[in-house]
């Protein structure tokens, strides 16, 4: 199994007929994902290389039985897109976009609490989720992730998502489902979310866990493992070096106060059970040692 897409997803990508969501569209179909039309208000009975463009999400899925929204917009109207396909019935919503306003995160993350329960969404400004062998959304190089395996990945980082891909690929580890929730404020999926879909996938053996600083996402990760989680964790932080009050990369590594910091996220996670990496590629190391054990 997987969790949250599998090769049974069929995709509509909103933006489809622009350059970003063009080139990430078709690359994601040449993988093998069922990429079945594009949305484009101003383009709907438009074809993108034999893709059917809508007008809308709710047209799109009607006509093609669509279930995942893929959002590549500008991210003046990247918020709309969102609510968009989850007022459409989209059960998931991978949405790439960088620079979309906490505020608007927060508003659309609400939103979608309230009036669509049922819709995930994945990011903003995340590298999207891939299933190795049945399905990909967003912008993860299919060719670093390695099919058939034990492992769930989840991660804040889009970069050592692919890292954490690769380092378990070059030792013939396979993935069941990687998802990268992105490194803004308010994303739509937690490590909590995705730990609780892992912990009930029996194909997903153990877990990989990449947080980096910033909030408090960790910590609360760490909790669940302690009290729910039956599987074992590699995790690593990124940050350790980074200085109280400037942030490093994403909106939400920040270290404010005294809250947020690398080591207190790693020695919460210790303290779970999890083993801690000082590096990516000693994560990978570590979960070869788990895999080779279960």
């Amino acid at each position: 199994m997987s969790i949250f897409v599998d090769e049974s997803t069929k995709v509509v990508v909103h933006g489809l007929t622009g350059g970003q969501a063009r080139f990430h569209g078709l690359r994601n179909r040449a993988y093998g994902t069922k990429v079945v039309a594009g949305v484009n208000p101003a383009k709907g009975g438009q074809e993108v290389e034999g893709i059917p463009v809508f007008a809308n999400a709710a047209q799109a899925r009607e006509a093609t039985g669509a279930q995942a929204s893929f959002i590549a917009v500008p991210a003046r109207v990247a918020p709309a897109s969102i609510i968009e396909a989850a007022s459409a019935g989209m059960e998931v919503i991978v949405c790439i976009t960088e620079g979309i306003p906490a505020q608007d995160e927060a508003r659309v993350y609400n939103l979608l609490k309230r009036d669509y329960p049922s819709a995930r969404l994945i990011g903003p400004n995340c590298p999207g989720v891939i299933s190795p062998g049945r399905c990909n959304i967003g912008i993860t190089d299919g060719e670093v992730a390695l099919a058939g395996g034990p492992v769930g990945i989840v991660s804040r980082s889009g970069t050592l998502t692919y890292q954490a891909l690769y380092e378990l690929k070059q030792m013939g580890i396979g993935v069941t489902t990687c998802v990268g929730i992105g490194g803004d404020p308010v994303p739509g999926t937690s490590f909590v979310d995705c730990l609780e879909a892992f912990e009930a996938d029996p194909e997903t053996r153990a877990v990989m866990l990449i947080g980096e600083i910033g909030g408090t996402d960790e910590e609360q990760a760490a909790d669940y493992i302690a009290r729910e989680l039956s599987k074992p964790v590699v995790a690593y932080i990124a940050g350790v070096t980074a200085p109280p009050g400037r942030r490093m990369g994403h909106a939400g590594a920040i270290i404010s106060g005294g809250t947020g910091t690398a080591q207190a996220k790693m020695a919460a996670l210790r303290s779970a059970g999890a083993k801690v990496a000082q590096n990516p590629t000693e994560a990978g190391q570590l979960m070869a040692d788990i895999v080779r054990s279960l």
